[in-house]
């Protein structure tokens, strides 16, 4: 074991004070050509999958086939930011109150071991890692989404790939950047299968759901599973699904709901690996089968696990946030804070807001608040994501403190606040359903501004820039790390398919972070 210098709050110096466990292997990391040689398909000596035609062994045949060549330029460029952004959100929640008591808990159940902690220089067991690093990343709703199959990505695959890292010889970065690929691809088709607003709406956290075949597909793509173990691999993920929404009011546990499924995929691509059986065919069967199951009288479409398999880059639809609340707010967010640029208005003479949003979003995001309103409960409530976002102009950390939450303005205007659900297209000139979002401001003096917007800055048609992305890491992390620590993560996440491996970029997660609620 080699010891890394690496930065801590507080300490004098760029990298130093802290001493972080780096694993340093004997065998020579792959390139991204020796990569995309080692995933060529091999008919010859490839196991098959039982129905090679079917949506399960097709997937599953993609995912031991593809290579990192096959993947577009401009599609493994993107998935490097996401992987950036999701650091950057693991960064500033490794700390957050409740991250500190998840990691408290899991290490006296699991102890120590051998995999390291994003943001806290100790180590644990390669699962509690999985789950302890996606807590982390889904720790303050700042972590990306999928609209079209509620997802957070993130939160799912880089845990997966860190833990599965951690137990093999060596991993390049292109070997990490094509497992990360085809994991963004997985997750989103599995949730379109499921029609993934519809599983909110029916009280699934939805992520958590289709979210163990994303992470599986991870870890098995760094393991190298043939066609059969992944099809091994899906169905041991899919009989570890698992998510119930109503934790968002006030439990610690929607916050590891993706880190649960981290690790259930990761221990599934590990299972099969070592010839353990999953369910065959899991998306076909129409008895206990995952989309049979969870779709259950809503007409799941397991076509939508294969639609333009290799030329349907989802990860481009990967949606990264600028506020620190659920994806489904962010509409009403960015509503209110154009109308208040817009129109010159002071917020004491808003004597009503009317928000109109459509059924998902309207189960998942609106229920009438009351005091106490825990973090988790104020950062997927409507009401008070648009209230602190006219009184403050953001919704970010600083308005999820207890005493921002608490606070008698805020509450003024929720109780100003109604919501309807509206499940009509608003707006002819939208081209698809999206979040359909309309605000309209009542003022004092009798007018009404209105806006509808049926995505945010940051969904599929609005994307945000990569050098959004960029500023969004480097204002995440400006309170937690040193700035030369934060620079060279970047500049190793985004070189990552050219690193020889990932020595120095997990030294640099591993060491302590601060916290940005204290």
């Amino acid at each position: 074991m080699l010891y890394v210098l690496t930065s801590t709050p507080g300490c004098p110096g760029s990298f130093g004070c802290s001493r972080v466990p780096v694993f340093l292997h004997s065998r020579r990391a792959r390139t991204t050509a020796e990569v995309s040689a080692v995933h060529a398909p091999t008919p010859e000596t490839t196991r098959r999958p039982t129905d090679p035609d079917g949506p399960t062994g097709r997937l599953a045949a993609w995912l031991a086939g593809a290579t990192l060549d096959e993947i577009p330029t401009a599609v493994r460029e993107r998935a490097a930011h996401l992987v950036l952004d999701g650091l950057g959100c693991a960064l500033i929640g490794a700390q957050l109150p409740w991250s500190r008591t998840a990691v408290e808990a899991v290490l006296t159940l699991e102890g120590t071991g051998d995999v390291p902690l994003i943001g806290w220089g100790r180590t644990t067991s390669a699962p509690a890692a999985a789950v302890l690093n996606g807590t982390f990343i889904q720790g303050f709703e700042l972590d990306d989404y999928f609209p079209a199959a509620p997802l957070h990505s993130a939160s799912l695959v880089l845990p997966a790939l860190l833990s599965t890292s951690a137990q093999l010889p060596a991993v390049s970065g292109a070997e990490f950047l094509r497992a990360a690929v085809l994991a963004f691809e997985t997750g989103p088709r599995i949730g379109l299968a499921l029609h993934g607003p519809q599983m909110l709406t029916r009280g699934w956290h939805s992520g958590s759901v289709f979210g163990t075949h994303a992470a599986a597909a991870a870890s098995g793509a760094l393991r190298g599973l043939d066609p059969a173990a992944f099809e091994d691999a899906l169905g041991l993920a899919a009989t570890q699904s698992a998510g119930l929404m109503a934790a968002q009011y006030e439990a610690m546990s929607k916050r590891m709901h993706h880190g649960l499924a981290a690790r259930n995929g990761f221990y599934a691509a590990g299972l099969a690996a070592a010839g353990y059986t999953g369910i065959k065919r899991v998306f076909e069967r129409p008895y206990g089968g995952f989309l049979s199951t969870f779709g259950e009288g809503h007409d799941p479409d397991a076509t939508q696990v294969t639609r333009g398999l290799g030329e349907i880059w989802h990860t481009s639809g990967i949606a990264v946030k600028q506020h620190a609340a659920m994806g489904g707010l962010h509409p009403a967010v960015d509503a209110v804070l154009a109308l208040s640029k817009q129109h010159a208005f002071d917020t004491q003479d808003v004597t009503g807001i009317r928000i109109e949003v459509p059924e998902a979003i309207y189960h998942h995001g609106w229920w009438q608040p009351e005091r106490p309103l825990t973090t988790i409960g104020a950062q997927m409530n409507i009401a008070y994501a648009v209230s602190v976002a006219l009184l403050d102009g953001q919704v970010g950390p600083a308005q999820f403190t207890p005493a921002r939450i608490d606070a008698d303005d805020v509450w003024q205007l929720i109780d100003r606040t109604t919501v309807a659900q509206v499940d009509t297209v608003q707006d002819p000139a939208w081209a698809q359903p999206g979040y359909n979002t309309r605000v309209t401001l009542r003022l004092r003096d009798g007018q009404e501004l209105t806006l509808a917007l049926n995505q945010p800055h940051g969904g599929p048609d609005d994307p945000l820039r990569n050098d959004e992305i960029r500023a969004k890491f480097r204002t995440l992390t400006a309170d937690v790390i040193d700035t030369h620590r934060a620079a060279r993560i970047e500049e190793l996440t985004l070189a990552i398919e050219t690193l020889p491996d990932l020595t120095e970029l997990v030294a640099l997660l591993a060491a302590p972070a601060g916290g940005v609620l204290g």
